[in-house]
């Protein structure tokens, strides 16, 4: 039986998939996880892999979706953030966290633990947009 041929417009979507940033998003509540989710996904070059409501589905999203990014809710609940931190960085050293909180004081906690960068949920969307731009620089499908 004959396979299909992928069109080019496939093709294109294809390397477009294999050069986005893979973003595993993590945050409790639904509704910060749709938002982040569509903010991202009009973003080109960016690629939403997975969604973790708790530390369990971070760790195992963290390994089968291959992410290159995690936005960490600073609040997961599951153990302290710090030690999801670790946890993170023990199972993928190369992982990128960019680590989100309402509470705009946790900024330097999470700094000292070792995420690449914070960002209030208080903010504009522009500045989580800064915040990983800042951060994928020289990634290949990065600005």
């Amino acid at each position: 039986m004959d396979r299909p041929m992928l069109t080019e417009k496939h093709a294109q979507a294809r390397v477009r998939q294999d050069l986005a940033m893979r973003i595993l998003l993590a945050d409790d509540q639904p509704v910060v996880r749709f938002a982040l989710r569509v903010l991202l996904e009009r973003q080109p070059g960016m690629l939403v892999v997975g969604e973790a409501w708790d530390v369990t589905g971070l760790l195992a999203a963290a390994q089968a979706a291959d992410p290159h990014l995690v936005l960490l809710d600073w609040e997961l609940p599951g153990m302290g953030a710090a030690r999801v931190l670790a946890a993170l960085r023990k199972a993928r050293p190369d992982l990128l966290v960019i680590a989100l909180s309402g509470r705009p004081e946790a900024r330097q906690a999470a700094m000292a633990q070792g995420a690449n960068a914070f960002v209030s949920k208080a903010d504009p969307p522009d500045s989580l947009l800064a915040a990983i731009g800042a951060q994928v620089r020289g990634f290949p499908g990065g600005p």
